[in-house]
């Protein structure tokens, strides 16, 4: 056992299932925080689900690459072993693939099959952004104001040349007065 009481076996359960979630983590490692979640928090209970939003926060609001989360995430459920386990996982295989890929793809870049490879992941990308946002919104959700604050910021966002800042603000702005 570890201090934080998560055994060498758990710890490397979790570096392989972070591991392939690394080789799906399409629009950054944010983007398979719902598998995460699901993995930590409702299939194996190391997190709370605030346990896991208020990582999350933590990190996206700390100055650094936005992955740092998967390292607070890790701590929080292993201590410092386990903040290794995740973040070896979340970056070997997506690191050693994007240099070869980028590698490759570069020499070919104008040929239809790599054009077509590059437009068809746009899709995959929003759709796994969109499960994140739904996820980390969960305690916003607790009543119809706050969905409708989620999904009306998301349509906002994909209709409009608004900056984030503006919507982020906005949202800060109704939980303030009590309307999320």
């Amino acid at each position: 056992m570890i201090s934080a009481g998560i055994s060498w076996t758990e710890l490397l359960s979790v570096f392989a299932h972070f591991s392939l979630l690394s080789l799906i983590s399409i629009g950054g490692a944010i983007s398979t925080a719902p598998d995460m979640h699901r993995y930590l928090v409702t299939e194996h209970h190391w997190l709370t689900t605030a346990q896991f939003t208020a990582s999350i926060a933590l990190a996206q609001a700390a100055p650094g690459p936005n992955v740092l989360f998967v390292a607070v995430l890790g701590y929080n459920m292993g201590g410092l072993p386990g903040a290794a386990a995740t973040m070896l996982g979340i970056l070997l295989p997506s690191t050693a693939i994007a240099l070869a890929a980028a590698r490759w793809g570069r020499a070919r870049r104008h040929t239809i099959g790599v054009r077509a490879f590059t437009s068809g992941m746009a899709p995959l990308t929003l759709g796994l952004l969109a499960a994140t946002g739904w996820v980390l919104s969960q305690p916003t959700r607790t009543s119809w104001g706050g969905t409708l604050l989620v999904l009306g910021a998301a349509v906002i966002a994909m209709r409009t040349r608004i900056s984030p800042i503006w919507l982020i603000a906005a949202g800060a702005g109704f939980g303030m007065l009590g309307w999320a």
